[in-house]
């Protein structure tokens, strides 16, 4: 099935169906900021392992920052101490659960990579002192590594972040951490 370039279709995976939520035209766009689909830029989706929560990025509130989107509930989650004043956020991606998010965060122009915690409402510089450029952060579903690409030998290449055995690692309800 092709899809013309000028139909947009927002499609949400909702316990493993596909939901449509959006579509073409300008009558079904919400005007409200607590929808998924609104008058505001967004951009940059990523979606949680268990298909519950969708980040992105979005200037719904005159910046450019990340939002959380609880799928089953319909609605935004608050990030305390995510986004910051003065800082552009990006490239958001989100372990299994929605419990860490990773993303890249400039406040003079270079950027770094930050780790966010959900549970403890905690945000963590990851790249303190990281002399190079960075992009494109991704964190593995259990939360403990973080993959992304760097410019430090003067071409794009992967690098990988441990975040060691001590971190709480993501893991479905009911499911036991493995010893280390």
């Amino acid at each position: 099935m092709l899809i013309s370039p000028l139909k947009l279709i927002s499609i949400s995976l909702i316990l493993g169906s596909a939901l449509i939520v959006g579509g073409c035209g300008a009558n079904n766009v919400s005007v409200t900021p607590n929808a998924l689909n609104s008058r505001y830029n967004d951009e940059q989706p990523a979606i949680s392992g268990d298909g519950r929560w969708l980040a992105m990025v979005s200037n719904r509130y005159g910046r450019r920052e990340i939002l959380l989107f609880d799928l089953q509930q319909r609605s935004f989650v608050d990030l305390p101490g995510l986004n910051r004043d003065g800082a552009i956020a990006d490239s958001p991606s989100i372990s299994r659960t929605g419990r860490y998010l990773v993303y890249l965060s400039s406040i003079q122009g270079r950027p770094d990579i930050f780790l966010y915690d959900r549970a403890t409402r905690q945000n963590r510089l990851i790249t303190q002192g990281y002399r190079s450029w960075l992009r494109n952060p991704r964190i593995s579903p259990d939360g403990r590594y973080i993959a992304f690409e760097t410019a430090r030998r003067g071409q794009w290449d992967i690098e990988i972040i441990d975040l060691g055995p001590t971190i709480e690692l993501d893991q479905p309800d009911g499911v036991i951490n493995p010893p280390q």
